[in-house]
This record gives C-alpha cells, structure tokens and sequence, in this order.
C-alpha cells in the first residue's frame, strides 16, 4: 500500500480502450458486476416460494432483499472511506470472498429469522465492491474511456441480475430454493476467481490517512454540490421504482389470469440483457454529447415502460418491463459513472460520493421495494405502477434539474 505522501503517477494518462490493461479492467469489472447483483437480487426470482416455505406473507418475504441492500446501502458510507485508506482492489477482493462464503451460508439457513440474518451479513459483506468500482474506473482509466467503462461495468450489474434471477428461479422450480441459492454462489466463486486475476493493480492510487474532522469536511461537500444531490436523488427514486415493480412482478406472473410456474416467470428477468447493453450505449452516447443529454431520455424511457405493464396482455406486460429495464439502465449508468466525475472537479473524494450515491440507491431500494410488496398486497398491480410511476417521475424532474445545474467537467 502506498504511504499518504507518495506522488500519484500522473505520467500515465490512465488505460486507453484496446490495450490489454483496459480489457482487463473491463472484465474483472464486468465479473464483480456479475457477482455482486447475482448474489444481492438471488432471493427476488424466489420470493413466492419463500413466502409459501417459510409461512410468511408476501410483504414479508420482500424482506430477504430489503434487508440485504439497507445493510448494503450503510456499509457503504464506512467502505468508501475505508477503500482511500487500505485501497480499492484490496477492498473488491475481500468483499468478494466474503460474500460468496455467507452466500452460500444462507441457502442452509433452517429458520426465517436465520435466513434474514444472513441475508443481512450479505449486504455488509458485499458493500466493497460497488464502494469503489467507479472510483477505481475513474483513477486507473484515461478520461476519454471512464464514462464508456462505467457503462459497461453497470451493464455486468444487468447480466448479474438477470443470470441470478434466472438461474435461481429454474434451479428452484426444479429442486427447491436452497439449491437454487447454492447455484447463485458458485455463479458468484466463478467470478471472484475472475476478478482475483484479472484485475490490475491500481497505479493511481494515493491512500489518504485523514482524520475524522477532514473526513467530516470531505462529507459536507459532497452533500453540499447541487448536482451531486439530484446525482443521489435519481439513484434513490430510479432504484426504489425499479425494486419495487420486479418485487411484486412475481406475484402477479404466478397469479391468474397469467399463472406462470416459478420458472416460467423468472424468463421475464431475460429483458435484463437489454438493460446491459442500454448501460453499454449510454456511456458511449455521454461520452459523446454529454451526461446532461442523456440522463432525461433514460427516465423517460423507464416511465413509459412502467406504464405499459398495465395492460392486460402478457406480451406488452413483458415488453413494458423491458422498456422500463432499459431506460433504468440507461439514467442508472450514466449517473453513477458521473458521480466520482463531479466529485474530483469540486474537491470531494470520489470514493466518498460513489457511496453516498449508492447509499441513496439502496436506501431507495429497500424503502421502496418493500413498499411494492405492500402495494401489490393492498391495491394490486395498479398499486404498484402508480408507485413506480411517482418515482420515475422523479427521476425525469431531477434529470431536467440537473440540464440547468452549473457543469465543471461536462
């Protein structure tokens, strides 16, 4: 680890793309992708069998992934700091080990309680990697490549949910759910074995050894930026909307007039590949025009894709949906990547905002994923649009904020 008086090598102007090292930062970010939101969104495919397994409510069995992303959400304020002190690979590969070990822990769980405890430990474990990733992005890439390989690392965050959603969901319909979340954490040992050897050490990396007072300051800015609020604001409303329809999309595909097998139901998650690559367009598009240009058509997007789910139709209930997947993919990525982007023009430590960023997301994942569970069990699937639609509203008012807002870097 480097001492908190080395020099950065500022020499390098960071991995361009087609050299060996970006292809590699490319796929050991794409894999922790993959890990990462396999093992976090496992349970959300098996949320009727828990409920039927365990004796628990709809509602209730939410909370296997709200439990998971709070814990998530506040580690995450603890693991960006820590990752500028200790340094950011060291941080993803610990995260990663330790998550597939509690992982596969939880699928021997014998009581709902002890489930939930695990499920708990799974937030705290796993919050290393998403601390970090679009800082590591932004310190060891050259400028030109950063918004482009966010694109594509959140777009690893789509194949990861959708490889684990689907997988648990066919593995469980045919053995049980255990099984299914054993599946989930050998998909998740497959990539940390990935990460360990793909991912280059950093070469911009400069540890910081503040004390509490400039951490406190370092805080206040990054809550203080007017652009890095609407940034946090849009994660918290996107993903809170964005749970909350897959939460109770379940239920309804296994309820009549659609009857679905559990199977059957989870192939839904297949609409998961066109949020990967809207992730993957959307980089290059900001790249090119600016994340301003881009951010307000994602939410748009996602606001007309939840709409259509109302119709009765299972092929536009599945169609809506994934126009809904895209567009989220498309503002999530965008913003994300732009966070630490912001963060380092106004003096604030990229780390720091990229948790806080993602602290909002899954705060907004829990409240309002939980908050789906209730609106299907008390107002059914209108219920629920009119849930995610508030939310995704609040993404489209931010993201026209934001196109007023003041740009330093963009």
């Amino acid at each position: 680890m480097k001492s908190a008086t080395q020099i950065p090598a500022i020499v390098e102007p960071g991995h361009r793309p087609g050299t060996s090292g970006y292809r590699r930062v490319v796929l050991a970010l794409f894999a922790a992708g993959v890990a990462t939101f396999a093992l976090i969104y496992s349970t959300q495919a098996l949320l009727p069998e828990l409920a039927t397994d365990f004796g628990v409510s709809s509602a209730q069995s939410t909370l296997s992934l709200s439990l998971t992303t709070i814990a998530l959400g506040l580690t995450l304020l603890v693991a960006g700091p820590l990752s500028d002190r200790i340094g950011r690979t060291r941080l993803i590969h610990a995260s990663l080990i330790a998550s597939v070990v509690v992982a596969a822990a939880s699928a021997l769980a014998p009581t709902w309680p002890t489930f939930l405890g695990l499920r708990l430990a799974l937030g705290v474990t796993i919050a290393g990697l998403p601390a970090v990733a679009t800082a590591y992005l932004r310190e060891e890439l050259h400028r030109g490549a950063q918004a482009r390989a966010a694109g594509l690392y959140i777009g690893g965050t789509a194949i990861g949910g959708m490889t684990g959603r689907l997988a648990t969901g066919a593995v469980a319909e045919a053995w049980g759910w255990r099984w299914a979340l054993t599946a989930a954490a050998l998909l998740g040992l497959l990539c940390a074995v990935t990460v360990w050897f793909a991912l280059p050490a950093s070469r911009h990396f400069v540890a910081r050894r503040a004390g509490v007072r400039p951490m406190l300051g370092m805080a206040r800015r990054a809550v203080s930026d007017p652009v890095l609020l609407a940034l946090y604001g849009i994660g918290m409303l996107g993903a809170g909307a964005f749970v909350a329809v897959f939460n109770a999309l379940g239920f309804r595909l296994t309820s009549a007039p659609f009857g679905l097998g559990l199977g059957a139901a989870s192939l839904v998650f297949l609409v998961y590949a066109l949020g990967s690559a809207g992730s993957a367009i959307a980089g290059r598009l900001a790249d090119t025009f600016g994340r301003r240009a881009v951010v307000p058509i994602g939410a748009g997007l996602a606001l007309a894709g939840v709409l259509l789910t109302t119709c009765g139709q299972l092929a536009v209930v599945i169609a809506g949906t994934a126009l809904m997947t895209a567009g989220f993919f498309v503002f999530h990525g965008v913003a994300s990547g732009w966070v630490p982007v912001r963060a380092h023009a106004g003096g604030v430590a990229g780390a720091q905002a990229a948790s806080l960023y993602l602290f909002a997301y899954y705060v907004g994942s829990s409240v309002f994923g939980t908050a789906g569970g209730h609106a299907w069990a008390y107002a059914g699937w209108s219920g629920v649009v009119v849930l995610a639609g508030a939310l995704f509203a609040g993404v489209a008012v931010l993201s026209l904020v934001l196109r007023r807002s003041r740009a330093l870097t963009s």
